[in-house]
């Protein structure tokens, strides 16, 4: 008793001490309905990373206006917070917490062991392959391979009609799953489209430091390179700012970055916002189903294409479409998901 009671208070200074909290929700369930209670706990880009957290909070607020949850967010300043994070909301009686991303892995699996009475889901991760396979966990991945692929032929494209060698960059944060899937396919579609184009790519080992990401861009622009696709969180847009100042097109990742500027070729989106409120909607409904995991690719919407720049030939834009159906339709198949 005085080891759980010790986790809670750690659990409890580190929540409170993990970042701003979103005040809870006033709703409430119609018809006197017991109110649904979703927590989120962000990585450590935390809310304004302007992709991957941001949408997964979007999703919070949508299902808090459209399902009249009751959701609350506490965000992670460090590694450090995401165990007593996630626990802090299993304590309080949550129906559902969302872990956003690859690194909360561990914390999930040693949370959701503690606490098998509440429903997980975390994304980026594939529940099976979790410590102990806890069935309170639902995964939620996506087919970036599918989208990476189409950014890819864009870039192709583009890159064929300028003067010179065809080179194209990208810069991942950390090497993992989801960052090379991206980047796989976005190899893939950019020799579909131009079998003799010069692929680069790094790694800035860093989710948040934007100089990072800005000097490995740089190198790359400097080796050559035209197009600039990132791949690493709120630390991506220092690759896009690159970009910008060194007039090379840039594409954006897990929300659409068009509005950082005309440099911005288009992103390869990730509809988190869309798999978070599915996962509460099936919480509400009764049909959470834990142990598995719900891929979303672009046959569901779960990826795809933001906004082209109007820059692109319209015959350009057509061929991905074209594409996108392919992929849809199983013509185009087997998109690797690897990067060596």
């Amino acid at each position: 008793m005085r080891k759980l009671a010790a986790i809670a208070l750690v659990a409890l200074l580190a929540g409170c001490g993990g970042g701003s909290k979103k005040a809870q929700s006033t709703s409430t369930g119609g018809g006197g309905a017991k109110q649904l209670k979703v927590g989120l706990v962000t990585d450590i880009n935390q809310l304004n990373d302007r992709g991957f957290n941001h949408l997964a909070y979007m999703g919070l607020l949508k299902s808090e206006r459209d399902l009249h949850v009751q959701g609350r967010v506490y965000q992670s300043a460090s590694a450090q917070d995401y165990i007593p994070n996630l626990a802090q909301f299993a304590q309080q009686g949550y129906d559902l917490v969302v872990s956003v991303g690859f690194a909360q892995a561990d914390a999930v699996a040693k949370v959701a062991k503690r606490f098998p009475n509440t429903h997980f889901a975390i994304i980026d991760v594939d529940a099976t392959t979790l410590a102990g396979k806890p069935k309170n966990v639902l995964g939620l991945l996506f087919r970036e391979q599918e989208v990476g692929y189409l950014a890819g032929y864009l870039s192709g494209l583009v890159e064929k009609t300028k003067p010179g060698p065809d080179v194209i960059g990208s810069v991942g944060g950390m090497k993992e799953p989801p960052v090379d899937r991206f980047i796989a396919g976005y190899q893939a579609g950019a020799k579909k489209a131009d079998p003799g184009i010069k692929l680069l790519n790094g790694y800035s080992q860093d989710w948040v430091d934007l100089a990072k990401c800005k000097e490995e861009a740089l190198n790359q622009i400097g080796a050559g390179s035209t197009i600039e696709f990132q791949v690493a969180g709120g630390c991506g847009l220092g690759t896009l700012d690159a970009a910008k100042e060194k007039h090379v097109w840039g594409i954006g990742v897990d929300a659409d970055q068009a509005y950082l500027g005309p440099h911005v070729l288009t992103s390869a989106t990730k509809r988190v916002d869309q798999a978070v409120f599915l996962t509460v909607k099936d919480v509400q409904d009764g049909k959470f189903r834990g142990g598995r995991n719900a891929v979303f690719g672009l046959a569901q919407n779960g990826v795809g294409l933001g906004k082209i720049s109007p820059k692109v030939p319209k015959a350009d834009v057509a061929a991905v479409e074209k594409i996108k159906q392919e992929i849809v339709g199983g013509k185009i198949a087997n998109i690797p998901t690897t990067v060596s």
